[in-house]
């Protein structure tokens, strides 16, 4: 019988954003992930989406491992109830560190940086680094414009069609929290994907 998922990285905005329901999804993940014993590992800060995801799953009493830079230490102003801290000499070594905590990742709302930790964690499954299941979580809307972005890619051909199965959309939380369920847990490495 496969092992499933322990572990989750995921990637969010240190602003809330100006709908409420992404800060209300964050907080319904972290509870999420928390109910399904499932560990969060995320950027650390304490502000915006990322502050909402860690105190959801610390109040429903799950598990909380963040990872920041030193550098940012005074700017996302870190959560001091995490379960686990870690502060990196870099954004490299934060990115890394998380990857190597993480059985599969989930990309909610935010911005350039949250959009950087996506399509990094893609590229490297695209380049067969690993094959944990990579999940959009699609709240208001917000998926959109990345998800045509790549469609738009594939259509000029500069993105095999195969790239599509790299990550998988979920519209709402609950579905995410189901793509993770029956998710088994991966092996280190996959063979590339067409590039």
């Amino acid at each position: 019988m496969p092992q499933h998922i322990r572990s989750v990285a995921v990637f969010c905005g240190t602003r809330a954003g100006t709908n409420p329901a992404h800060l209300e999804a964050a907080s319904q993940l972290g509870a999420g992930l928390a109910a399904a014993g499932m560990t969060l590992v995320y950027g650390g800060g304490g502000v915006g989406l990322m502050g909402a995801v860690a105190q959801g799953t610390l109040r429903a009493g799950g598990q909380v491992h963040g990872v920041i830079p030193e550098f940012l230490t005074r700017v996302e102003r870190p959560c001091a109830n995490l379960t686990q801290f870690e502060v990196t000499s870099s954004m490299h070594t934060r990115k890394t560190r998380m990857f190597e905590l993480a059985d599969a990742f989930i990309t909610l709302s935010g911005g350039l940086g949250t959009l950087d930790e996506t399509v990094e964690i893609i590229t490297w499954r695209q380049l067969g680094l690993h094959d944990k299941p990579v999940i959009i979580l699609d709240i208001n809307g917000w998926a959109q414009p990345f998800l045509a972005l790549v469609e738009s890619l594939i259509a000029q051909g500069f993105v095999d069609p195969s790239n599509r199965s790299l990550y998988a959309v979920a519209p709402d939380v609950p579905a995410a929290l189901d793509l993770l369920r029956t998710a088994p847990l991966p092996e280190t490495a996959a063979p590339a994907a067409r590039l």
